[in-house]
């Protein structure tokens, strides 16, 4: 089959790959009818990943039709069409019997991400994103392999498109998730750094739930006016104003700031000279640029979400102004499981349009121009969907 596979920093290929076979009874073989390029995947591309490994099949935004079956998969036949988590969960374990299936302490034997390990167990395993979660291919191919078949694949009804319920595998969880654990209720105000996908799934979810006011803050001017017609937000170039948090608190009453902030930016947020420096030299993790921000721009009391990904350490945290603040941190990988189904319930009653935000459609065999446009942010380019 072909498959989209790395070879070294924005050096990746569709190349010819054997087949996925089933492993575990059960498991699935999905006929890929639709894939994404996620923002997240971009971490992968420029090589910032660790044990990213030379032939790593890219993808967890993913959805098709089902192949072949093992015979312990209970719930789901050859030819049935469904949308894949990317988080790869057992669905029994403690963690998933609290619906926190990121969490799921089963399906990853790698080590995961943390730095000070102890003996606590890996989360999740996810779909073409590193061996530390795994190294399981991912969806960027003609094919792929499910694991845990009965937990993870969401049936989805005739009369939808791919295009309106591909979002469910990631982003609109994401940011639904984001969204709900900034605490937005009817009338809350809030900022979201990062007008990339995650960013627009937040804003919109917010909306749904009810935000009164939602600054956006990015750099890509095109990205920002998207988000301000689409989701009425309003709209900091940070690339214009010095400090975003500054202006946002001018507009706050009482200049108290807003009630949360989102990060959908992450590690890789555009930071001070010296960050960047810092993490060339392997003495700084990640950029704090963003999580600074949303520490200045939040009320006492306030709410932040970190959707965005992190990895390692970051200096000037400033902790204690998160504490002088009294604010809350609510962060991690999403679980996708709990929430897919009303999030489907509310594409289908039209309250939600994910695919208003595609920008590029390709064939599979053009996916590494898709990267390079999305990484450069090419041709005002906001989310690439690829066609095995």
């Amino acid at each position: 089959m072909r498959a989209l596979t790395y070879h070294g920093s924005k050096d990746v290929r569709v190349d010819n790959v054997p087949d996925p076979v089933i492993q575990e009874q059960d498991d699935i073989i999905l006929k890929v009818t639709a894939t994404a390029i996620c923002g997240s995947d971009l971490h992968l591309y420029r090589g910032k990943i660790p044990q990213t490994k030379h032939g790593d099949i890219f993808g967890h935004e993913f959805m098709g039709v089902v192949e072949e079956r093992g015979s312990a998969v209970t719930h789901l036949h050859k030819g049935d069409r469904v949308v894949i988590p990317f988080v790869i969960a057992c669905g029994s374990c403690f963690f998933c019997a609290m619906n926190l299936h990121a969490a799921c302490e089963t399906t990853n034997s790698a080590r995961g991400a943390l730095l000070n390990k102890k003996q606590t167990p890996s989360g999740a395993a996810l779909f073409g994103y590193s061996h530390l979660y795994g190294g399981v291919p991912g969806g960027q191919a003609e094919y792929v392999r499910v694991p845990k078949a009965n937990v993870g694949p969401f049936k989805i009804p005739d009369g939808l498109d791919d295009e309106q319920v591909l979002f469910l595998s990631d982003i609109l969880p994401t940011g639904y998730q984001a969204v709900v654990n900034a605490g937005v209720s009817i009338g809350s105000t809030l900022v979201i750094f990062g007008a990339g996908p995650v960013g627009l799934m937040a804003a919109a979810c917010a909306r749904l739930l009810g935000a009164a006011e939602i600054f956006m803050v990015d750099h890509h001017s095109y990205r920002l006016e998207f988000a301000r017609q689409h989701y009425g937000v309003i709209p900091i170039n940070f690339d214009e104003v010095d400090d975003p948090a500054e202006a946002i608190i001018e507009q706050t009453v009482g200049h108290r700031g807003v009630d949360a902030a989102i990060d959908a930016v992450g590690f890789e947020a555009k930071g001070s000279a010296l960050e960047s420096t810092l993490t060339a030299l392997k003495l700084e993790g990640s950029s704090g640029a963003a999580l600074r921000q949303c520490i200045a721009s939040v009320r006492r009391g306030g709410i932040v979400s970190v959707p965005g990904v992190y990895a390692g350490f970051i200096h000037g945290f400033l902790f204690g102004d998160a504490f002088e603040k009294g604010l809350t941190f609510k962060s991690g990988q999403t679980h996708v499981q709990a929430v897919l189904p009303k999030l489907l319930e509310r594409i289908i009653l039209g309250e939600l349009k994910p695919d208003i935000i595609i920008s590029h459609r390709l064939p599979l065999a053009d996916a590494a121009e898709g990267y390079r446009i999305f990484n450069e942010k090419e041709d005002t380019c906001r989310k690439v969907v690829l066609r095995p």
